[in-house]
C-alpha cells in the first residue's frame, strides 16, 4: 500500500485492476511530451516574461503530477520489479499533493493577476514589480512543499491512525484549496462579465480563449480530486464509493495535466476562416499565438503583422 494524506493506492490484484492503469498510463506520456516541449521552449527558446513565467511553472508542476501517474499506472501494470519504484512510492503522495497545489496555485495566480490588470490598468502597467511573477511561483512551490511534507508526514510516516496534527494539517491543505478554487472561481467570472457584459467591454483575445480553456478542463477534469481530499477528512479512507470516485478523480486529473499543452496548440494553431493547418507554423510560433493579447483583425484577409504575431506578449 501507499499511503499518505489520507490517499491509498492498491498494489495490483487482478487483470481488471492491470488493465485499468493503461488508459493513464498512456495518456500521461502523451502529457509528458507535451509539458515537457512545453518546458524547453519557454525555457531555452523564447523571450522570459510575466506570462511564460507562470506558464512555465505550470507546465512544470503538470510534468510532475504526470511522473505520480506513470509510476502509479506502472505499479498497477505489475511492474514492481523495477528497483526504483519502491522508494519513489514510498515518497509518491508528497509529489501528488505539491504538484497538484502548485498548480492550482499557479493557474489562480495567472487568472487573478490578469483579472487585475484589467481592473486596475495603470497601476498594473506603471507600478508592477519586474520579477513579481517569479517571486509569487517561488511562494507558491515553496507553500506547497511545505504542506504536502507536513500533512503526508504526520498522515502516514509518524502513524497509521488518523491522529491530531493529520488531522490538522488535513484541514489546513483542505482550506488553502478551498481559498485558491475561490480566487480562480472570482477572478474567472470578472473575466468573463467583463469580456461579455458593460459598456466597456474588453476584447476577446487568444489569451483570454487559452486561459478559459485551461480553467474549464480545470473544473471538469482537476476539481474532482481536490473536492475529494476535502470529503476524505470526513469520509473514512476505506469505504468502496470512495475508492471508488478516486479511480476516476486519478484519470480526470491525469486528462486535466495533459490538455494544456493540446490547448496551447489549438489556439495557437487555429486561424480566422483559414485552415487550422494550412501554414503549419513551427511550435515556438504556436506557442506565442497562444497566449498573444492584441485582438484578432476582424476584416477579411487581413492579419496581424509579422513582427506582432511572433513576439511574445507581456502580459
Amino acid at each position: 500500500m501507499v499511503n499518505g494524506s489520507n490517499w491509498t493506492f492498491p498494489q495490483p490484484v487482478n487483470f481488471w485492476t492491470s488493465i485499468g492503469g493503461l488508459p493513464t498510463l498512456i495518456i500521461a506520456q502523451i502529457g509528458l511530451v507535451g509539458n515537457a516541449v512545453v518546458l524547453w521552449l519557454l525555457g531555452f527558446r523564447m523571450h522570459r516574461n510575466a506570462l511564460s513565467v507562470y506558464i512555465l511553472n505550470l507546465a512544470g508542476a503538470d510534468f510532475l503530477f504526470l511522473c505520480f501517474h506513470v509510476i502509479v499506472s506502472l505499479n498497477k501494470l505489475n511492474l514492481t520489479f523495477l528497483s526504483f519504484l519502491a522508494f519513489i512510492l514510498k515518497h509518491l503522495p508528497i509529489v501528488m499533493t505539491c504538484s497538484y497545489l502548485t498548480g492550482l496555485s499557479v493557474l489562480s495566480a495567472i487568472s487573478a493577476e490578469r483579472c487585475l490588470s484589467i481592473l486596475c490598468p495603470i497601476w498594473y502597467c506603471c507600478h508592477r514589480p519586474i520579477h513579481m511573477s517569479a517571486v509569487i511561483c517561488a511562494i507558491l512551490w515553496a507553500l506547497s512543499l511545505l504542506l504536502s511534507i507536513l500533512d503526508v508526514y504526520h498522515c502516514s510516516f509518524l502513524s497509521t491512525n488518523f491522529n491530531y496534527w493529520c488531522q490538522t494539517f488535513s484541514f489546513i491543505t483542505a482550506a488553502w484549496l478551498i481559498i485558491l478554487f475561490m480566487v480562480l472561481s472570482i477572478s474567472s467570472l470578472t473575466l468573463l462579465i467583463r469580456i461579455l457584459c458593460g459598456s466597456r467591454r474588453v476584447p476577446l483575445t487568444r489569451l483570454y480563449v487559452t486561459i478559459g480553456l485551461i480553467v474549464l478542463v480545470f473544473l471538469f477534469c482537476g476539481l474532482p480530486i481536490g473536492i475529494l481530499r476535502f470529503l476524505s477528512l470526513w469520509i473514512h479512507n476505506n469505504d468502496a464509493i470512495l475508492h471508488f470516485f478516486k479511480r476516476i478523480a486519478l484519470f480526470l486529473s491525469c486528462i486535466n495535466s495533459s490538455a494544456k499543452p493540446i490547448i496551447y496548440i489549438f489556439v495557437g494553431s487555429c486561424r480566422r476562416g483559414q485552415n487550422l493547418w494550412r501554414q503549419q507554423p513551427s511550435l515556438k510560433l504556436v506557442l506565442e499565438k497562444a497566449f498573444q493579447d492584441i485582438p484578432e483583425v476582424k476584416k477579411s484577409g487581413e492579419s496581424l503583422p509579422q513582427e506582432t504575431t511572433e513576439s511574445t506578449v507581456v502580459l
